[in-house]
């Protein structure tokens, strides 16, 4: 009998404990609703009680009964959310959390090669989130970098081909990575920036200052590294178009879905805009260089699947197919073409190894379709197969150990060539790094890479070493850094009438590119302020570059003498719980180039970059209004005067300018977004156009729709 009593009191006081306490439950949303798996809600008053959202962001939480309670949600690269919980209630608590300006706990990659929080990398690394690229409303990503980053510029070459200058490196020395592979193709020592459209992707990653330590040939000045998006969501489907200025159209789609073991996302994008004649655009009748901006379509279909065979092992497929019209005159239309498609394994060998095996293959070709007789004539193919491993070996829980290796295949057939000619070259490498991480103040990173190249016959030693130490609100950064290029088949090999004027010809003597980068940084956090400023110096020894030969009577590339290239970027932001934030970049960039050589480099000393922004969300509508600008000081320059021997040159200099954007994004209902955008606000129009100018004839505005269906029926 008293056993039973014990029994029945036991299951009496249970039954009152559970009484008292209160459920709360709801989700755990980014601002546009999607959910986020593995965010943590906490208690304030109880430290002990906690939990973490699931696959769909839902969540569940018992509380003691009595007083109120204040429930956080937090979740990286968000600003953490409170709500409170009034006395003796319970029911429904939904979070929604904004993305944090900072970026801070963002989770990059590129400048170690491992995942590390952005607060804690020792190398400086910008990222630009995916709200960012939100804001800009951008295509691709010269429109995006444009926007959101001083120092860079991308203009015309010749036949408006689209030209790239970053802190004074062109686009064969800056290297850009989907994903962390390189891409096949180039024109005028550019790859096709057309390729790289906006459409998901999850964030950006640019080092700037020399990184072939883990990287190779090509990044001299720096990477910037495109992140693709998974999806998130059991299903997605979004269908979104925008129509603008010069019968500019966008059209694109994306399907996803995420089924535990497996996650897919398939994108498809085409673009269009007419011809813009440029003579409507001056007040005084003069047009420019040229008056002409050339029309073009493209076509940008993207799938990735990503295949959990094991809890340990992970399968990611890529498949890619790009297509580019351009209406260069009424008889011939250049195309450009890309199929690329890779495979790469992720295997957790133990709790503190990992190993990644992947195999990529991307191929650019070019063609002239001759409208008259319908024909189309592949005069260019460059097909790229690279082979790599990377190994990952952790020692007490927080230093790591990276080694890995690439082999690539590189082919080359070029109308550049002598008789539409071939030519092919093998590169091997291997690398090592170090991560040490001493104190939770101090963090230092060292690595060296060997690179090998057939056809040049050259091999090269890149090291690096990185350090950051924190105290306080402040983080000091120091790092060099040794970066090379090796010459390209087409510089070595080139044999080329150029525009019916002087012929180019190639040097299989060129010695590689070299440079030693040194930078300095500082930041500084409180509140919700943020402040960095860099400074940099590079050495460049033997820079490829095109000189007048009189033996040859025509171009030939050569190594010059040495450049050297210092400067300042500076970025102050803030951002504040009402919704406000701003952003202000600017950045300092000098070349000093041998005195008694043409100064024939356009990059402008002076350029800054600032954005204005207010974000609200209400239960059933949203608003995003952002004000960006970029300045952009003048430049001067030597010019060619003579197009039959190209050796006398000219002083020139071209005028700065400023532009300035407002966007607008409404969320009017769930899954429907609308986009407002007036571009050159202030209508700035060139008294000339060149090619460093922007190519407007003033004012334009353009608006978009977004339709995500998921979240259009998704239950509240």
């Amino acid at each position: 009998m008293r056993k039973f009593t014990i029994v029945l009191l036991s299951a009496l006081l249970l039954t009152v404990a559970a009484a008292a306490q209160r459920r709360v439950s709801g989700t755990v949303a980014d601002a546009d609703g999607e959910p986020l798996a593995g965010a943590t809600v906490t208690v304030a008053e109880f430290p002990s009680l906690g939990t973490a959202t699931d696959a769909q962001g839902r969540y569940a939480i018992d509380l003691p009964a009595g007083g109120s309670c204040s429930l956080k949600a937090s979740f990286l690269g968000y600003l953490d959310a409170v709500r409170t919980v009034a006395a003796g209630k319970g029911g429904l608590c939904d979070f929604r959390l904004q993305e944090d300006a900072q970026m801070l706990d963002q989770i990059v990659v590129t400048g170690t090669r491992t995942p590390k929080l952005l607060k804690d990398a020792p190398i400086v690394t910008r990222v630009i989130s995916k709200k960012d690229i939100e804001r800009t409303d951008a295509t691709n990503i010269g429109d995006l970098l444009q926007t959101e980053l001083p120092g860079i510029e991308f203009s015309y070459s010749m036949n408006q081909q689209t030209s790239l200058n970053m802190s004074g490196f062109g686009g064969n020395s800056v290297l850009f990575l989907v994903d962390g592979e390189r891409l096949a193709g180039e024109t005028l020592d550019n790859v096709d920036y057309s390729r790289l459209n906006m459409d998901n992707v999850e964030r950006i990653e640019i080092v700037k200052g020399a990184a072939s330590s883990l990287y190779g040939s090509n990044a001299v000045g720096g990477v910037v590294n495109i992140i693709s998006r998974n999806s998130k969501e059991p299903w997605s489907v979004n269908l979104n178009g925008r129509y603008g200025a010069h019968n500019e159209q966008r059209y694109g789609g994306s399907v996803g879905f995420d089924l535990g073991r497996f996650n897919s996302m398939t994108n498809v994008q085409y673009t269009a805009v007419d011809a813009i004649d440029l003579s409507r655009g001056t007040d005084n009748g003069e047009v420019g260089d040229y008056s002409t901006v050339y029309g073009n379509s493209t076509l940008n279909v993207k799938e990735r699947l990503v295949v959990k065979a094991t809890d340990d092992l992970k399968f990611t497929a890529r498949a890619g197919y790009f297509f580019r019209e351009r209406d260069s005159s009424e008889s011939i239309k250049d195309r450009y073409r890309s199929f690329s498609g890779g495979l790469k394994g992720d295997w957790a060998v133990g709790e503190n190894d990992d190993l990644e095996l992947s195999y990529s293959f991307d191929q650019y070709d070019k063609s002239d379709y001759l409208v008259p007789t319908d024909r189309d004539v592949r005069d260019y193919s460059n097909v790229q197969h690279t082979l790599r491993t990377l190994y990952n070996h952790t020692f007490a829980d927080k230093h790591i150990l990276t080694v890995g290796g690439d082999w690539l295949r590189d082919y080359l057939m070029s109308y550049q060539f002598e008789n539409n000619g071939s030519r092919m070259q093998h590169t091997a490498d291997a690398f090592a790094q170090f991560d040490w991480n001493p104190h939770r103040k101090f963090n230092l990173i060292a690595g060296v890479r060997f690179d090998y190249f057939s056809e040049a016959g050259l091999s090269h030693v890149s090291p690096k070493i990185g350090l950051m130490y924190k105290l306080d609100n402040c983080s000091l950064r120091a790092s060099y850094a040794g970066g090379f290029r090796a010459p390209t088949l087409k510089e070595m090999y080139m044999n080329f009438y150029m525009g019916n004027i002087f012929m180019i010809y190639g040097n299989p003597d060129l010695k590689a590119e070299s440079s030693h980068n040194f930078s300095l940084s500082g930041e500084y956090m409180r509140g919700p302020y943020n402040l960095t400023v860099t400074g940099f110096y590079n050495l460049v020894d033997d820079r490829i570059t095109t000189a007048w030969s009189q033996e040859l009577a025509g171009q030939v590339y050569t190594n010059m003498a040495r450049l050297q290239v210092a400067g300042v970027d500076a970025n102050v932001s803030a951002r504040y719980s009402c919704g406000v934030s701003w952003r202000l970049s600017y950045a300092y960039t000098r070349e000093h180039i041998k005195r008694g050589e043409p100064l024939l480099s356009s990059t402008r000393p002076h350029t800054a970059t600032a954005r204005v922004a207010y974000d609200r969300d209400w239960k059933h509508y949203g608003l995003s209004v952002a004000l960006t600008g970029r300045y952009l000081s003048r430049v001067t320059t030597d010019v060619y005067t003579e197009i039959t021997s190209y050796e006398k040159t000219e002083r020139q200099t071209y005028p700065g300018y400023t532009i300035w954007k407002l966007s607008l994004v409404q969320r009017i209902w769930r899954g429907i977004d609308l986009t407002v955008a007036v571009d050159n606000l202030f209508n700035y129009r060139p008294d000339y156009y060149y090619s460093n100018s922007p190519t407007t004839t003033g004012t334009t505005c353009s608006v978009g729709l977004s339709l995500s269906l998921e979240r259009m029926c998704r239950k509240k």
